[in-house]
């Protein structure tokens, strides 16, 4: 099947952005012998990533906020299940009766300043796709200056903050700093940024973390010396299907950080998938991508099939056609949630 993915990605008409996606030897540890020239050549490109990433970082002095902020990211480039686990964190909080409001960047839109996202007025283009989903669980500030964001959802009530990827964002004092991991690729070939897949230099991350949620099926745990030391909470999660997927031939597509689970957790829950296609994170569907995704799947008489952060880059009118398969993210052991916000609750109360 990995070949089949492949195989689209390099000839497929409308998988052209397929071929800007991470190479292999990125999230393998055997990555550090599989690619020995690739990592070499790389290594004085990662060297300067890490100083620039580490004098932006410096010179900020984080301000502290009258109500608690939690921060949830990763240091890995692409997708861990990171939006997921913040609105898990918001719809407990949420439950003990609190007001959160998410903050974020806005990755892929144009928006200059800060606003609150309204998915009736706002799309993709404006204000990117994770922010949407959020905005649907509770309000949702987007902007390049997350100080003005936080401003601006305090003032509109809420009581405490969740920073969606907002890890190496140095701009606000943290109350909790959370580590979404992959538990399949853990940190991956352990490199910095462009010879591996990390954002910064693993062992300074972890010292600002607070905790790590492992997500997903995985032993890499156990296979990273980095984490030996660490002294924060570990907890485990899993991304659970919020139902049965649609009887019938499908056509699946997505253009998320790992595309190869969404369709590996479609195929392990009984789906009967003709094709899969993936396309860069982030993707902007156009004209043409929704013409050839149509045909592909008319011409196995089977439906389009694909993720809720897709769907929302999939244009408006079209929607109506398009099957969405939503997950959402399940602790281990049910009063781990409970056990992590605890500080957070109680300082609001």
């Amino acid at each position: 099947m990995k070949s089949r993915v492949a195989w689209l990605a390099r000839y497929s008409p409308c998988c052209k952005e397929a071929q800007m996606r991470p190479p292999e030897f990125w999230n393998t540890r055997h990555g550090r012998a599989a690619a020995p020239v690739s990592r070499t050549l790389l290594l004085p490109i990662s060297w300067l990533y890490q100083a620039v990433s580490n004098w932006k970082f410096s010179r900020t002095t984080p301000t502290r906020l009258p109500v608690p902020v939690i921060c949830v990211g990763n240091i890995n480039m692409g997708g861990t299940g990171k939006t997921p686990l913040a609105i898990k964190l918001a719809q407990h909080l949420m439950g003990q009766g609190l007001h959160p409001a998410f903050l974020t960047r806005g990755y892929g839109g144009n928006q200059r300043g800060s606003v609150r996202v309204d998915p009736k007025l706002h799309s993709h283009r404006n204000v990117g796709d994770e922010p949407l989903l959020l905005a649907e669980i509770a309000p949702t500030f987007v902007g390049p200056d997350r100080l003005a964001s936080a401003q601006m959802a305090i003032q509109a009530g809420a009581n405490c903050l969740i920073m969606d990827d907002g890890f190496q964002n140095s701009s606000l004092a943290k109350d909790l700093s959370v580590l979404a991991l992959d538990a399949e690729i853990g940190l991956g070939n352990g490199y910095v940024f462009p010879a591996g897949p990390l954002r910064e230099p693993a062992g300074r991350a972890l010292q600002r973390a607070d905790a790590i949620v492992w997500i997903g099926p995985g032993e890499m745990a156990k296979q990273h010396t980095e984490l030996d030391t660490f002294t924060g909470a570990v907890l485990s999660a899993k991304l659970r299907a919020e139902a049965k997927p649609p009887t019938g031939k499908l056509l699946a597509f997505a253009g998320i950080g790992r595309p190869e689970k969404f369709f590996s957790s479609l195929r392990t829950a009984g789906a009967e998938l003709v094709q899969e296609i993936a396309f860069a994170d982030h993707h902007a569907f156009s004209a043409k991508d929704v013409t050839n995704l149509t045909k592909w799947a008319e011409k196995y008489q089977a439906r389009l099939i694909t993720t809720t952060k897709d769907a929302v880059r999939w244009p408006a009118e079209l929607r109506a056609d398009l099957l969405v398969w939503p997950v959402a993210l399940e602790f281990a052991k049910p009063d781990d949630v409970e056990k992590l916000l605890a500080g957070v609750i109680y300082s609001c109360t």
